[in-house]
């Protein structure tokens, strides 16, 4: 059996796609066959192939198998705003949620270990009438939340946290990720997140200030269970 999860933030710019790629090679290193899926993606840049968004292209490098990139992202804009800016004029809910759960299917049938990244935070809007969670919901997925470590981030991960296990899905886990170096004590917010937060806590991604080489470092991250 498969195993899939969708991974939130408190926030936008917290570091998902760092803490996905780190998943990602941790499952390829124990032995999965892990695919990283970004249905939904701004701030994608014209290419001679097409609109293109940096944090896909990481999750298609990252994947253990060679996917189209259209695999990996299905729907690509070019301007970061959030998605429902582009599907206002749409409300047909059930043609984004149908490929959306098609483009996860066939994923499915090639891997065991799929994460699927969200974009922003867990009621990001894809139209006037449908937030992201609603998908996340109608497929069951396992949730993992992505902490930045930052003033504020406490009430962000209380919050964020009771709106997913009040929809009644798994929150396998958290991860704290130091995106700054300017937050002091910022160990304090780690700890006393974990007291607050039941869910198992997944490890951090320490401050990284060379953005190109940050997916080199190594991190304590651990893998959830299911």
């Amino acid at each position: 059996m498969e195993k899939k999860y969708f991974i939130t933030g408190t926030d936008t710019n917290v570091g998902k796609t760092t803490a996905s790629i780190f998943l990602l090679k941790i499952a390829k290193k124990l032995g999965y066959t892990a695919i990283g899926y970004k249905p939904f993606a701004a701030g994608c840049k014209k290419t001679r192939f097409g609109l293109r968004n940096k944090d896909a292209i990481l999750l298609k490098k990252y994947s253990t198998i060679n996917l189209s990139y259209e695999k990996i992202n299905p729907y690509a804009y070019e301007f970061f705003s959030p998605p429902s800016f582009f599907l206002k004029k749409n409300k047909m809910k059930d043609k984004y949620f149908k490929k959306m759960s098609i483009g996860l299917i066939e994923l499915s049938k090639k891997a065991n270990w799929i994460l699927i990244e969200g974009a922003g935070g867990w009621h990001t809007p894809l139209s006037l009438h449908f937030n992201y969670s609603n998908w996340v919901i109608e497929e069951k997925l396992n949730v993992i939340l992505v902490v930045g470590i930052k003033m504020g981030c406490i009430n962000h991960a209380i919050l964020t946290s009771e709106a997913i296990k009040k929809s009644g899905l798994n929150l396998s886990g958290w991860i704290a990720n130091h995106i700054d170096n300017k937050t002091r004590n910022s160990f304090l917010y780690v700890d006393y997140i974990k007291n607050i937060i039941s869910s198992p806590f997944l490890g951090t991604i320490p401050y990284i200030k060379n953005k190109k080489k940050r997916h080199d470092f190594k991190s304590n991250l651990i893998l959830p269970d299911m």
